[in-house]
């Protein structure tokens, strides 16, 4: 490996992915030799880059996105998004004394503990004086211990359990029961019984997960590693003979490579500075990767290509035909679907409305014959969307208003859109769907 790289290239190209690639080689014509083992299953990679002369103090450090497949980001992207309307729900809760119970168990601990602890808790509750509060919190807890026998053990990532009375908007009591297992590990240990949910563990889930590669290049050696949340990993170092100079490589290093910094010395203690270096550009790579999705959707708008339709009614349209391949909604749209039934004729209609339209009474009685419709159903369109999208055959993509595109797609295009598989006139279909009820109707 020593002799390749004396002939002059600091050019590399790795490939490699699960089940394996066989091979890597180096950029410039040289020999093919089968990969290090260092080079284990995390995906598929293909990296390549060029080095230009060596002639600082300065070590040049590559950082790359390992990336994942496509279903596994949007089924995360959907798993944040519900933890996070989940956290908005439960800060907004309150109740009367203690008796709201947060309860987070990490992977690997014991029902059995806790079970014992809520026991003790059981105990020590029965002494409080006031009579309304203790039976409150006695009920809490006794649903906290019915909710835990339903677990042999605690799940692979944890369990997390919210239970207790809250007061609503209109001051009546509610007893609330909320458990399940977080989407990844949480690494956080919490009992409390308060007057609300404590939801700061819940935090730790929402913090990205992506994986980084780096490669940290010095005049003796390489080192690869990753960086994950918080973790940092050492995949292989190795020393070599570089040269000072060269001359042809890494012409599509810009298509995987994030970010190059210059730190002060290799190895490890070069990886250590890089981290520290790029944790701004990091931070920014979701930011990013929105501003990109939302720039392609306004691409197919200005080159009125067709392929694009937006609004809640053009974008559900094109949804239900099987037309849209990337569905793009802001993660803060506020419209409810509802299903409503006319208990005159016995149809169902199905209304998206927003919290203005859900006060026009007309949206609630049939058009026609003025019937008041019953409301069937009624669920957050973002919810419908997380649940169903597969069912259409697209991915989904949330959005947040905090980039100027993004913010744009929400005043301008109604916080909803989608990037079409194949042209679409949706002018004829709303057209098309005004002739067949005018022909219903006679």
């Amino acid at each position: 490996m020593a002799s390749a790289w004396n002939q002059g290239t600091v050019g590399i190209a790795v490939r490699y992915e699960i089940g394996g690639a066989r091979r890597f080689r180096f950029d410039a014509a040289r020999p093919v030799f089968r990969r290090p083992r260092f080079l284990s299953a995390l995906g598929v990679i293909l990296l390549l880059f060029r080095l230009h002369e060596f002639r600082s103090s300065s070590w040049p450090i590559l950082i790359f996105k390992i990336q994942m497949a496509d279903a596994h980001d949007t089924d995360r992207n959907i798993e944040i998004w519900k933890i996070k309307k989940l956290i908005k729900a439960l800060e907004s809760a309150r109740g009367n004394g203690t008796s709201m119970i947060s309860l987070i168990m990490p992977p690997r601990d014991q029902i059995s503990r806790v079970a014992k602890m809520l026991g003790d808790e059981y105990g020590t509750a029965s002494n409080i004086k006031s009579r309304v509060n203790r039976q409150s919190v006695l009920a809490a807890i006794t649903s906290a211990q019915q909710r835990l026998k339903l677990y042999n053990k605690v799940p692979p990532n944890g369990l997390v359990l919210y239970t207790g009375t809250i007061v609503t908007e209109d001051g009546k009591e509610k007893k609330v029961t909320i458990d399940f297992e977080p989407f990844r590990p949480i690494n956080a240990s919490l009992y409390l019984c308060d007057n609300k949910f404590h939801t700061e563990a819940l935090n730790e889930l929402l913090e990205s997960d992506d994986k980084f590669g780096f490669i940290v290049m010095d005049g003796n050696g390489t080192l690869f590693g990753t960086l994950s949340g918080n973790t940092r990993e050492v995949l292989h170092k190795f020393t070599v003979d570089l040269p000072k100079k060269h001359g042809r490589g890494g012409q599509s290093a810009p298509a995987k490579i994030i970010n190059v910094v210059d730190v002060s010395y290799g190895g490890e203690n070069g990886f250590n500075q890089a981290i520290e270096l790029s944790s701004e550009i990091l931070a920014n790579v979701k930011f990013i990767q929105e501003k990109k999705l939302i720039g392609k959707y306004f691409e197919e708008i200005s080159q009125d290509t067709g392929k694009y339709a937006f609004g809640v009614d053009d974008t559900l349209k094109a949804l239900e035909m099987g037309a849209v391949e990337t569905l793009i909604v802001w993660e803060n749209l506020d419209v409810n679907r509802y299903v409503l039934k006319n208990s005159a004729t016995g149809e169902t209609v199905i209304k998206n409305l927003n919290k203005d339209q859900e006060t026009d009474e007309k949206n609630f009685r049939d058009s026609t014959t003025l019937v008041e419709l019953e409301v069937q159903d009624k669920i957050s369109l973002l919810e419908w969307l997380a649940n169903e999208y597969k069912r259409f055959g697209c991915s989904l993509e949330f959005v947040t208003n905090k980039s100027q595109e993004g913010s744009q797609f929400c005043r301008g295009f109604g916080g909803i859109g989608g990037i079409l598989r194949y042209q679409l006139d949706m002018r004829s279909l709303d057209e098309l769907s005004d002739e067949d009820i005018y022909e219903d109707s006679d």
